[in-house]
């Protein structure tokens, strides 16, 4: 009977560490932006140099 109350204890430990390491993942910020990776990649990426122009060979998007 002893292992029972030791198990469910250890379990119930355990569910605690989860749900607080879920809270402080959504109070940090992990959960914020939902809506950007839906729609990325409908976006195309131009792929530019450090001075701001498009690469040589590479496609200028309009």
């Amino acid at each position: 009977m002893f292992i029972i109350f030791l198990l469910i204890g250890i379990s119930v430990t355990v569910a605690g560490c989860f749900l607080g390491a879920f809270l402080w993942a959504v109070r940090s910020g992990q959960y914020d932006d939902d809506y950007t990776p839906a729609v990325r990649m409908l976006f195309e990426n131009e792929t530019t140099l450090a001075n701001g122009k498009p690469e040589p060979g590479k496609p200028k998007t309009a």
